[in-house]
């Protein structure tokens, strides 16, 4: 029997297929496995120890890490199984979204993960009247280890009290209050039931996984608050895959080497931080090896899936993409890929070298998948996010928006009726905000709708399809398209400064390989070969959508300088804001 409720994929996982290492951590230098049955035991003990603090169904206990972990998951399922909600949200939010997301969900436990944590939400707790209690994942200070709360339940003779919670736990009650990062004004608390997240957990897994998969393993390092990631977590434990959880993005090229995943989970952005290491590496090998490696990108280019593709792609694999896979553990099979748009040539190239990418779409409000690319030649299309998914419907308004209906969509705002209202129609469809068509079956996406800005001469632009082009540069790092109510479009562009650094010692060019920031974006020859790149991608663009002018802003884009959402996404307006200056020199203001 499929699982109704989240927590049934433990139970799933126990009847089915229990493993050794179903959930696994590094401490202190060592992998720690956690079994099917000893997770469940945790589970329990836990979900017994809640009860005992007084912890009843439908309070609000939010969950905060600086990585994913294993105790994540035991809280999530012990907050479920006794019918209480959990709230995870982004470590990296800032203090005010802190105290916003504390006082409208009404948290009453937070669970941190280590020191830093613990200090920034103990700074805020004099502001969040509803907060009890805090309880830390590692040893800190002056807090509340978490395992106090286990400890309380080592009493297996109330087990009745949680299997009786279990039983009376519906489908449609709520189980989790997401908070979206959002790129403009307050987060919005998407209220998500257990039938929402499990119908998609069900109805991706075939989509996306391959065939003699037993004794796969995950290297999971994407934010476990993120939907898509937390979600395709669930699918990973329904097929008993073992999941391990990576030490932080920094270490993730040697956690690859060590686990040797077969799955991972990415966003467009880590997508392309790996192929320009793959490049950077590519082109510095001498000079035979950089004309093997350029020849072997230009194969790629004409690679088609689930088909022959000759002589030539078989050398490039045995003499370059053999050592893309290496890099990448040896053993990775599929990169499931979402929450932003992915270039298609960047898809291809790694497809050409065996890493299949399965791009989908989504959103938070829709658990999140709508679509997504399947592994097989039927199911998957170059530039598309893939065929919806099963009981997922689609129509596009008559301005381009997608709408959407099925059980993966969600129950609404958080204490926000009228938010929730706008965002449907009339008959209940879901508006996505973002703009697409249905091609042959599959979905393609254009832009965000809130994003396609109008020139002063009355033309539309859409940003993001242009900043894909000019992120395939080597030399521009990120890149936002403006222009809105203005003569032309222009572009603010961050360059990748250790790209540059590395092109000016490969090239030995006369100047300071060890430039600052500062000194790179006014140094007139970076900025002609920047030049030179626009000029590329404005040959491939309509008169009206040609980059005007740009300007190289001297700092790197990121989520603790505000640029970038937790997901990587652009934050727009505060870009413009605090670039304005240049902003206003590409426009003569």
């Amino acid at each position: 029997m499929n699982p109704t409720r989240l927590f049934d994929i433990l139970y799933h996982q126990l009847d089915n297929n229990p493993i050794e290492k179903s959930l696994v951590t590094k401490k202190e230098g060592i992998w720690e496995y956690t079994s099917t049955e000893s997770l469940i035991d945790q589970v329990n003990q836990v979900s017994r120890g809640l009860l005992k603090y007084g912890i009843k169904p439908g309070d609000k206990i939010a969950i905060i890490t600086s990585i994913n972990r294993t105790e994540w998951l035991i809280m999530d399922y012990a907050i479920q199984q006794i019918g209480a909600v959990t709230v995870p949200i982004y470590p990296t939010l800032s203090k005010e979204d802190f105290i916003y997301v504390f006082n409208d969900s009404q948290s009453i436990f937070c669970f941190v993960s280590d020191e830093g944590l613990f200090e920034k939400i103990q700074n805020i707790r004099k502001e969040c009247p509803n907060l009890v209690s805090i309880f830390t994942f590692d040893e800190v200070e002056g807090g509340t280890h978490w395992t106090t709360i286990r400890s309380m339940g080592e009493d297996a003779g109330t087990q009745y009290e949680v299997d009786s919670l279990k039983d009376i736990i519906q489908p449609d009650d709520l189980v989790t209050l997401i908070y979206t990062s959002g790129t403009t004004g307050k987060p919005k608390g998407v209220m998500l039931s257990h039938r929402n997240i499990i119908s998609n957990v069900l109805n991706c897994h075939e989509r996306v996984i391959i065939e003699g998969d037993e004794g796969y393993r995950v290297l999971s390092f994407l934010p476990i608050c993120h939907v898509l990631e937390r979600m395709v977590t669930y699918i990973f434990m329904y097929r008993s895959y073992t999941i391990y959880f990576a030490e932080s993005i920094e270490k993730l090229a040697l956690n690859l080497k060590e686990v040797k995943p077969n799955v991972i989970t990415a966003v467009p952005r880590v997508v392309e931080k790996l192929y320009a290491a793959i490049y950077n590496k590519g082109i510095s090998g001498g000079w035979i090896k950089s004309q093997i490696f350029t020849w072997s990108l230009k194969v790629a280019e004409k690679f088609e899936p689930f088909k022959n593709n000759g002589l030539s792609h078989k050398i490039a694999d045995a003499l370059v993409f053999k050592k893309w896979r290496e890099g990448l553990g040896r053993e990775l099979k599929l990169i499931i890929c979402g929450s932003a748009a992915l270039a298609e040539n960047l898809n291809r190239m790694f497809f050409a070298a065996g890493l299949p990418i399965m791009e989908g779409y989504g959103l938070t409000e829709t658990s999140p998948v709508i679509a997504v690319n399947g592994n097989k030649k039927d199911l998957f299309r170059f530039g598309t996010v893939g065929p919806l998914i099963k009981d997922s419907l689609v129509k596009i308004a008559e301005d381009g928006e997608i709408l959407t209906k099925g059980p993966n969509v969600f129950i609404g705002y958080h204490n926000d009726e009228e938010k929730t209202k706008e965002t449907f129609t009339e008959d209940g469809w879901f508006k996505t905000g973002d703009i697409g068509h249905m091609k042959d079956g599959f979905l393609v996406i254009t832009d965000r709708k809130k994003e396609i800005f109008k020139t002063s001469g009355g033309k539309y632009i859409t940003p993001q399809i242009t900043e894909n082009y000019l992120k395939q540069s080597r030399f521009i790092e990120q890149a936002m398209v403006v222009g809105d109510g203005e003569k032309m479009p222009c572009a603010l562009i961050q360059p990748d400064f250790n790209f540059i650094s590395e092109y000016i010692k490969f090239k030995h060019l006369h100047m300071n390989a060890y430039m600052s920031p500062e000194e790179i974006v006014k140094n007139p020859i970076i900025r002609e070969r920047i030049m030179e790149d626009v000029e590329k991608v404005n040959q491939i663009l309509g008169n009206w959508e040609k980059i005007k002018k740009f300007e190289l802003t001297p700092t790197v884009w990121s989520i603790e300088g505000e640029e970038l959402t937790p997901t990587l996404k652009l934050r727009r307006k505060i870009i413009k804001k605090k670039y304005i200056d240049l902003y206003n020199k590409m426009y003569d203001k």
